[in-house]
């Protein structure tokens, strides 16, 4: 149903600040040169099946290969990112909501302090109505992926905004290896088609994909979720020189079973773990972009450029604490959010050998800018009755940096870089008194040291400082939308401070293992929250933690991937309530395996493990741990033609897929309600089947 808030169509998007425009300009017209967004492909960590000593510079970075894609099996597509070791995707709502994150010892929240891009583009959406740094990456679609880079810390000169926890960057394909057709059927209302293929077109390559699905999950109340995607893409070149052209649509619309009282189950209020208390809460959302990439190298240098507009639509119904606001009509609201984002991002990087040493200068710039309208509304099945603020907001911002990369001797390399952020935040509504503007910028330094390698082992220090951006609601707000109280208003960027110490070593062949142990602080967990429409200024924290990373390929026909990764964090100053840090994931673990090459038979097993976390600050409340196993089986009939049967949960174990603790009042309870864990179960076991042929 669509939502009664209808903003007028976003004016053109609005000028950077001149003192960005004018560095940027410099930038591009220095003699140095460009840089930016996309890695350079000399510097891609190649994992699997490809050594990465004497390429990578860190411990916990890496890049997962379409390969190792297609031995998944993933739920949902947010589950791809999973690949990344120490990562855990989850739901606690409708499958057209962006996922939960969980990595380092942070409740990441819908992707606040993971950046996240497919092709160029950020997927990360700031200021957004829900939730800072919004998530949605349902648009994605498995099959076009080519590669998926991750990066971990703030050691990065060419990571910005979000990126204090880690990044991921998504490569779609310019051509595919054959067309390919897919119908998968299931259990729970699954229905999915899909039509990809990337034939010869005027001198270059049309690359199409058309996918189709459905899914109501085993709910009591069905999902219905339904989406459209497609991916329309004209490309020229290769890898190294070339360029793109790319459009992306996608559209989708959903009920929701969010997160529901235990207590309600055990007095009967509802019949199962499945079942909903607000059977209206859902949305609809869509995605539609274009964008474009150039990319050009010759023996001494390599320059990459990706711009790209994207317009994002979201509305969302949420009915979390019920009937605790207000009694008599429920405490649904609604949270809409239409924007237009531009960005552009340039790179170049010049290769030297001067005095017998190899060594790389990179020079970056990254521009963004958000035009935005979002609101946070009363509502009750989907129709408003009141309004809490409705707000345009225009964030603006440039970021510069300079890199060096140089390998001093055969046994040390170091990478230094500098990075320079400005932001502009311009905020109107429909209360003057908490509009406004604000500013604010960042320098940061960043080191990498290499040692090595010695006895095919590699070893690594990194440190660095980064940041997030606030909403930009909290750096103008002066009034509690909700009681009319004064409020403080936030700090635009929040800044962090992190170390690592890694190692890599290939000691068996076909074996690579890492391990880190890192160090992360910020400055403080400030975050808009969404869901009450005001401020909230959390305390400075620390996160301690180690990775532990391995990737065997024992024969032709079996790899194994075993993961563990353990945090502690901490809030950093006294306080009564206590030091843990709500939501904060400590142990987690992944264990894959993969078979093929056994004749026509083929097939992959993960167990994942998603440990125990403290749910309030005195740590008297903890979330139970989550363990699944997820599987496939296939069976090729000829090189063009196979079927493959995926089981999710197939203990049928029944968990939890994320645990809140706060306040909530249900029909009967006392007015102040009832402070209790609340929690999203995982999926009851199910079995999906789908027929692939490629052409």
């Amino acid at each position: 149903m669509p939502h009664p808030f209808h903003p007028p169509p976003p004016p053109p998007f609005p000028s950077l600040p001149r003192r960005v425009c004018f560095a940027a300009l410099a930038a591009v017209l220095s003699p140095l040169a460009w840089a930016g967004g996309e890695q350079v492909v000399e510097k891609v960590v190649v994992s699997g099946t490809q050594t990465t000593l004497g390429i990578a510079d860190a411990a916990s970075v890496g890049t997962v290969t379409q390969k190792q894609f297609e031995a998944r099996t993933v739920y949902r597509p947010g589950e791809l990112l999973e690949s990344v070791p120490g990562l855990i995707v989850s739901q606690h709502s409708g499958e057209g909501k962006a996922n939960q994150f969980y990595l380092r010892g942070f409740n990441l929240d819908h992707g606040t302090d993971l950046r996240t891009t497919v092709d160029g583009m950020i997927v990360n959406q700031r200021s957004h109505a829900h939730g800072q740094g919004w998530t949605d990456v349902n648009f994605m679609i498995p099959e076009l992926a080519s590669r998926l880079e991750y990066r971990k810390g703030p050691y990065y000169a060419s990571e910005g905004d979000f990126s204090s926890a880690g990044s991921v960057a998504v490569k779609y394909s310019d051509r595919l290896a054959q067309g390919l057709a897919s119908v998968g059927v299931g259990q729970n209302g699954f229905r999915r088609a899909l039509l990809a293929d990337s034939p010869a077109f005027a001198n270059g390559r049309l690359l199409y994909a058309i996918e189709g699905m459905s899914n109501d999950g085993p709910f009591i109340n069905p999902d219905r979720y339904r989406k459209i995607n497609g991916v329309l893409r004209y490309s020229r070149g290769d890898e190294g020189n070339g360029f793109n052209v790319t459009g992306m649509a996608y559209t989708a619309k959903w009920n929701a079973t969010d997160q529901i009282p235990q207590r309600a189950i055990d007095s009967g209020l509802l019949r199962n773990r499945f079942d909903a208390i607000d059977t209206t809460d859902g949305g609809a959302a869509h995605r539609y972009s274009l964008s474009g990439a150039w990319r050009k190298t010759d023996s001494g240098a390599s320059t990459r450029v990706n711009a790209y507009l994207i317009d994002n639509k979201l509305d969302l119904f949420s009915n979390f604490t019920y009937f605790l606001d207000n009694p008599v009509d429920g405490d649904q609201f609604a949270q809409p959010d239409r924007r237009r984002t531009a960005g552009l991002n340039a790179s170049h990087t010049r290769r030297l050998a001067e005095l017998g040493m190899e060594s790389e200068n990179t020079f970056g710039m990254q521009l963004q800018t958000d035009n935005i309208f979002n609101g946070l509304l009363n509502t009750k099945a989907r129709q408003t009755i009141g309004v809490t603020r409705q707000d345009h907001i225009v964030e603006s911002s440039g970021g510069l940096y300079a890199e060096n990369a140089t390998k001093w001797t055969p046994w040390l390399r170091s990478v230094a870089g500098l990075r320079a952020d400005g932001y502009r935040f311009k905020v109107n509504g429909d209360n003057p008194l908490n509009a406004g503007t604000a500013t604010d910028g960042a320098v940061n330094p960043k080191l990498s040291l290499v040692f090595g390698p010695w006895a095919k082992t590699e070893f690594y220090a990194n440190a660095g400082t980064g940041f997030h951006s606030n909403d930009a609601r909290g750096t103008t707000i002066r009034i509690d939308p909700k009681t009319g109280e004064s409020v403080d208003r936030v700090t635009p960027l929040v800044r962090s401070k992190g170390a690592e110490l890694g190692l890599r070593g290939n000691w068996l062949p076909g074996l690579q293992t890492s391990l880190s142990v890192y160090q992360l602080d910020f400055a403080s967990e400030l975050l808009f929250v969404g869901d009450a429409g005001t401020t909230e200024a959390s305390r400075r924290s620390r996160r301690v933690g180690f990775e532990l990373a391995n990737y065997y390929k024992l024969s032709n026909w079996l790899t194994v991937d075993a993961d563990v990764a353990f945090a502690r964090a901490r809030f950093r100053d006294a306080d009564p309530a206590g030091n843990r840090i709500p939501g904060a994931v400590e142990g987690v673990a992944s264990l894959a395996v993969a078979v093929d090459n056994l004749g026509p038979w083929f097939g992959a097993a993960q167990l994942r493990y998603f440990g125990p976390r403290p749910l309030i600050e005195d740590n008297s409340t903890r979330s139970k741990s989550t363990t699944t196993l997820n599987a496939r089986v296939g069976y090729r009939f000829s090189p063009k033609m196979r079927i493959e049967l995926d089981g999710f949960n197939l203990t049928n174990r029944k968990a939890s897929a994320i645990d809140y603790f706060y306040t909530s009042r249900l029909p009967g309870e006392a007015a102040e309600g009832v402070a209790s864990i609340h929690f999203h179960p995982i999926e009851s076991r199910s079995f999906r089947v789908a027929f692939v042929m490629n052409f």
